[in-house]
């Protein structure tokens, strides 16, 4: 009685595995859906497409990109959260979307327990923008600045609980410095304005600095990257400075939390050869440090990173009103 209870259990069991590796041979049979809790443009949005286009070409169907902003991007993780975990609905976002529940009284779903972690895509080192009428040329005179303009100074923030946002408030407490931090409903009006002088600074992705920079519409004084970047060599990093200040915006895919371990597998393999073949240069222009490796590498850095970006939240106070 019990050894037949035992081989029937195995022989589900074996039926199961070879469903999901059968699965993931077929895989993907139609198009797949890659939501992107944002609107177009922007870091993530230009990374995100373009990861897509890659899966799409190399699997051999279309990775569609469906947009779907709002509620700070819990909208379009929750479609995700929720949707059959069957892997054609996946999620491509930013390191916000694991900081920014931290802020909230409540989000529809659990960052850790709702998803399922594919791949670390890229970081992306973030840069220290200053309006360019300001006698502000690095970190220490940013420094001197809002030392002689105690709780003056403002800061723009692209997203509550954002890297960003979590980069800003760290400098804040490592520089020992005061200034207003002015929450903005995405990083163009944030840009529009610092160019414009109604803010003075605004730390956020490279990339979206890059070309004002090159063309003088504002000041990039500092890059929040261990060493310089490549597509900056001439601006120093916030630890010349600040010794050991460190940090970035990161970008990822997730599945639904059920989804069969040969289809994230699947999945990563085809993320880690997208990012050491056609998007590697494209990438690395852009100013982003390319992160491959395996699933689990990625659900440790996100716990790691996750653990660090809890103790700003909590010192800093950080809530979405």
């Amino acid at each position: 009685m019990h050894r037949s209870h035992f081989l029937r259990a195995g022989l589900g069991a074996a039926i199961l595995a070879l469903a999901g590796h059968a699965a993931a041979q077929t895989y993907p049979a139609k198009p797949v859906r890659m939501v992107i809790p944002f609107p177009p443009g922007g870091t993530l949005d230009a990374v995100g497409r373009m990861l897509a286009q890659k899966l799409g070409e190399q699997m051999g169907q279309p990775f569609v990109v469906e947009n779907k902003p709002g509620g700070n991007g819990v909208i379009g993780a929750d479609i995700v959260a929720k949707a059959p975990a069957d892997g054609y609905t996946l999620l491509f976002n930013a390191s916000t979307f694991t900081t920014a529940p931290m802020t909230m009284k409540s989000v529809p779903y659990s960052v850790t327990r709702d998803f399922a972690p594919v791949a670390l895509v890229a970081k992306a080192p973030l840069s220290v923008a200053i309006n360019k009428n300001l006698p502000i040329t690095d970190i220490r005179s940013l420094i001197a600045h809002a030392k002689a303009h105690p709780g003056k100074m403002t800061f723009a923030v692209g997203s509550i609980g954002s890297a960003g946002h979590l980069s800003t408030e760290l400098l804040k407490r490592a520089g020992q410095i005061d200034y207003l931090v002015v929450p903005y409903k995405g990083t163009a009006p944030a840009f529009q304005d610092l160019i414009g002088g109604q803010i003075d600074g605004f730390i956020d992705p490279i990339l979206g600095s890059l070309q004002y920079h090159k063309s003088g519409m504002l000041r990039v004084v500092a890059v929040t990257s261990a060493q310089r970047a490549a597509s900056l060599p001439d601006v120093p990093t916030v630890a010349e400075t600040i010794p050991g200040y460190e940090f970035y915006s990161w970008y990822g895919l997730w599945a639904p939390a059920k989804a069969a371990p040969e289809i994230v597998q699947r999945l990563n393999a085809e993320v880690n050869k997208a990012l050491t073949g056609g998007m590697k240069e494209r990438l690395q222009e852009q100013g982003l440090l390319l992160s491959p490796g395996s699933a689990e590498d990625f659900a440790r850095f996100q716990r790691s990173d996750m653990e660090r970006a809890q103790k700003i939240v909590t010192e800093g106070g950080i809530r979405v009103e």
